[in-house]
């Protein structure tokens, strides 16, 4: 089969279409035909040599994918080939062909395309543990989501909204504001011309907010911690703005705060069957009905995977950019 092979040289980074190994698969897992991937922050990050894969997931980029299954394990019930899914990877999206644990597959709904399939697993699985299995969210708090336009973001405000809470976005471009507005932002803050704390406090009457979901991380602490209520939590998500930050441990203490880190990719294979059911059971319905969606910004065809990661390596995108085979 073919997939996306990662060469570096010189410091930089290519990304090949060539020929790999074939795949194999166990009992329990099927084995799918790839229609589409994405495109994620983790890829790029791994394709430069500083996010390996989990012991044992495949070396091959991609963390997501919808396809067709061509053949089942002796051991799966419940699906044949031919069925459309989609799926969470640790790792080989890229290619041509995946194996997946069957816990893993959500079926699509009639009428989706497979790039509105690999739209959903990796981003609004990301938005929906932090939101509220890591930060707890209730109907009726506040939650400030940064990076309010990328693919997490635009999941996360949809959620946010579907289950009452009210929710602030940061980003960069006004028309990225104005797509969060759309979907349901009450306050869309660009922390290009304003500071979002300042913005923050301002709208809650000095009272902060109740949760804050951020892939920032260092450049952001101080103002993150500072702009959060009494009991309020911060789940960082990412570190695009550095590792490190200031810390007032005081004002930490003082309103009862908590800090959580969160990654999706390096947990357990059954901690992210659970998640896939609990998910599919909470809200796989509302993507049948329409009330949520996922975002696409750009597909681009797998062969110009290098042009689609310099895309997003470039903060272009609203939503997700998607890979077609």
């Amino acid at each position: 089969m073919k997939g996306i092979v990662v060469e570096r040289k010189n410091g930089a980074v290519s990304l090949v279409w060539q020929d790999v190994m074939d795949v194999t698969f166990g009992p329990d897992e099927v084995l799918v035909d790839v229609r589409a991937t994405a495109v994620n922050r983790a890829d790029l990050l791994q394709a430069r040599g500083g996010y390996p894969p989990p012991p044992g997931a495949s070396q091959i980029l991609g963390l997501e994918m919808a396809g067709v299954i061509n053949a089942v394990g002796e051991a799966v019930a419940g699906w044949q080939p031919g069925d459309r899914v989609c799926a969470l990877l640790p790792g080989g999206g890229y290619a041509e062909q995946v194996a997946v644990p069957a816990g893993m597959l959500l079926r699509l709904p009639d009428g989706w395309s497979f790039a509105q399939g690999t739209a959903v697993p990796e981003v609004w699985y990301t938005a929906y543990v932090n939101l509220f299995l890591e930060g707890d969210l209730k109907p009726g708090e506040t939650v400030l989501i940064h990076a309010g336009a990328s693919g997490v973001g635009t999941a996360a405000i949809q959620l946010a909204c579907n289950t009452g809470a009210i929710a602030f976005v940061t980003a960069g471009r006004a028309d990225k504001l104005a797509v969060c507005r759309e979907l349901g932002a009450t306050l869309a803050i660009n922390y290009k011309e304003e500071d979002f704390l300042e913005v923050v406090l301002a709208a809650t009457d000095g009272q902060g907010i109740d949760l804050i979901l951020d892939p920032v991380g260092g450049a952001y602490l101080e103002r993150n911690v500072r702009a959060l209520r009494p009991f309020g939590r911060l789940v960082n998500i990412g570190l695009l703005g550095g590792g490190r930050g200031e810390l007032d441990m005081a004002l930490v203490l003082r309103n009862r705060l908590r800090l959580v880190g969160s990654t999706l990719r390096n947990r357990p294979p059954a901690e992210k069957i659970q998640i896939t059911r609990q998910f599919e059971a909470g809200f796989w319905h509302l993507f049948r009905t329409g009330e949520l969606k996922p975002i696409i910004d750009r597909v681009f065809p797998i062969q110009e995977a290098q042009a689609a990661h310099e895309y997003v390596a470039r903060d272009e995108n609203i939503g997700k950019v998607v890979l077609t085979l």
